[in-house]
């Protein structure tokens, strides 16, 4: 049996001034996030392309990022997907990593997920200014959309709409996980 290797350890002051690509600062840890298979990977292209499209007509000035850093309470995650309203790019700029979570959300869930993992890093999102969080959940082919005050699980069949962060944006749930 092989030994995994230790966990990296880093202050969250050296994390931020030099955040690492595909890994998130957790209790001290630098911990590397999972990788994405061609079917998250295609998930993650398609909602960036479905919000950037929505931005560019309806909220100029909104950017979009993938695998981005930002800060939670007390931890740094990168999600999968991330919206910013015009007003935090003025503020913010070519930013290194976030000082709190985005507007609105995304993660692509796997299989390897712990659900109770999951969950955390919501409601980390939730507590750090974030508004909305999606869990695209892409083997149950359901879209979980959570925000403070509702939870709205969305199947194959639905049409997909923000709750919170973009007014009037919806896409079917078939073109986003087919």
């Amino acid at each position: 049996m092989v030994a995994s290797p230790e966990p990296l350890t880093m202050t969250l002051e050296e994390f931020l001034e030099n955040p690492r690509d595909r890994m998130e600062w957790i209790d001290g840890q630098l911990i590397e996030k999972k990788e994405m298979n061609a079917k998250t990977g295609r998930i993650q292209a398609r909602l960036s392309y479905y919000w950037r499209a929505y931005f560019l007509e309806h909220a100029p000035g909104s950017e979009v990022y993938t695998e981005t850093p930002c800060r939670t309470i007390g931890r740094t995650r990168c999600p999968d997907v991330a919206y910013l309203t015009p007003d935090l790019v003025a503020q913010y700029g070519d930013f290194k990593t976030l000082p709190h979570s985005f507007s609105l959300i995304a993660e692509i869930i796997s299989p390897t997920d712990a659900a109770e993992e999951v969950f955390t890093k919501v409601g980390e999102y939730l507590a750090s200014q974030g508004q909305e969080v999606w869990l695209v959940l892409p083997e149950s082919r359901m879209v979980l959309v959570i925000t403070p005050d509702q939870q709205k699980l969305y199947g194959m069949n639905d049409i997909l709409s923000t709750q919170a962060v973009l007014p009037g944006f919806s896409v079917p749930v078939r073109e986003l996980i087919a």
